[in-house]
């Protein structure tokens, strides 16, 4: 390039992401009533309470949804329990720790989530009741069951952000059942927002941990994107540059390290667009676009097996052989290639 040409950086007309599938939470937290031990059956007593269902890494739907919805599409639904109707016994109460988790209201309504993993090991050390454990026993069969990877892009913002609040939360609780500082067992705490220490230090009160992490779609002068083969990945599975934020490391740092250290290529322009949790089991996905400051790529060979630099043609024509696989269409990688292509895989 001539020192007198004009120069348009493939970054000049980025703009944040506008939509990602696990960042539409709708609901207001109520943060202020989380504390409350009665909650539950204080909000019951004015009605329009909802209780979905967790177990491990799924949430449940109403019975038949998944056939339903491969015979005739349209968008799934979780299934919603009247507060009412729950049986006392898995209620939260003074002495006793509930599996209950309070995640919001929204238009009048309060919503919760009961973790049946969470109830059974209640329920195991003695803390449940016989009329909560033959709910527990029945649940399993009443519903569908479908993970948050491939429920998040088939149904509403607002479904959408109830099962990731209460995924991460059963994540979190399934995760760590004995304090960090001293060993003591933990249990529930604050309608499922904290743990409390049983151990000397009683009293002490444990909150969820986030890791962030930092993704990147790199792309160079050419406008050209870098897309990169983990070791670890299936085969023609294609993703973008990613890794977690190191101790004392802010953001952008984090950006250019995983770049220098994967594919030794040094990074300009670093522009912010758009985070979303991604509780697989705890992370924060913090989405950059960068400026590659040259297109020499020397994949490290041990977590990075390949890189290419990719035209659009290319990739259309990479996706429709089969050569490649894209991002999930829950994933912030999918919604940052989505952006760079200009239009839905």
């Amino acid at each position: 390039m001539q020192p007198d040409q004009a120069y348009f950086s493939p970054l000049a007309l980025t703009s944040a992401l506008t939509f990602l599938p696990l960042a539409q939470s709708q609901l207001d937290y109520r943060t202020e009533l989380r504390g409350r031990s009665d909650l539950f059956r204080h909000l019951c007593g004015g009605g329009r309470v909802r209780v979905v269902l967790v177990d491990g890494e799924r949430m449940a739907l109403p019975a038949r949804s998944l056939e339903s919805s491969r015979v005739g599409g349209g968008q799934l639904r979780l299934a919603a329990l009247a507060g009412e109707y729950l049986p006392s016994g898995l209620a939260p109460s003074q002495d006793r720790p509930s599996a209950l988790y309070f995640l919001g209201s929204l238009r009048g309504e309060h919503w919760f989530a009961l973790d049946l993993g969470l109830a059974r090991r209640l329920a195991d050390d003695g803390q449940g009741s016989r009329e909560g454990s033959a709910f527990l026993d029945k649940a399993g069969g009443r519903f569908d069951w479908i993970g948050l990877y491939a429920f998040a892009p088939r149904t509403s913002g607002r479904d959408a952000g109830l099962a990731t609040s209460a995924l991460s939360l059963a994540a979190w609780h399934s995760r760590q059942k004995h304090c960090p500082n001293c060993g003591a067992p933990t249990w529930p705490d604050q309608n499922g927002w904290a743990q409390r220490c049983e151990g000397e230090g009683q009293g002490r009160v444990l909150f969820p941990r986030v890791e962030p992490a930092v993704i990147t779609s790199i792309v160079d002068s050419q406008d050209r994107l870098l897309l990169e083969h983990n070791t670890a990945w299936d085969p023609g599975f294609y993703s973008l540059c990613a890794g977690f934020v190191e101790a004392g490391e802010n953001l952008e740092h984090a950006v250019r390290r995983e770049a220098m250290e994967e594919l030794r290529l040094p990074l300009g322009e670093v522009r912010y667009l758009g985070s979303q949790p991604w509780p697989f089991p705890a992370s924060l996905m913090v989405g950059f676009k960068a400026l590659a400051l040259g297109s020499d790529i020397h994949v490290d060979g041990q977590e990075t097996e390949d890189a290419q630099w990719m035209t659009r043609q290319e990739y259309a024509e990479a996706l429709a052989s089969g050569r490649m696989t894209p991002p999930g269409k829950a994933s912030i990688a999918r919604s940052m290639v989505e952006q760079w292509y200009g239009r839905p895989l």
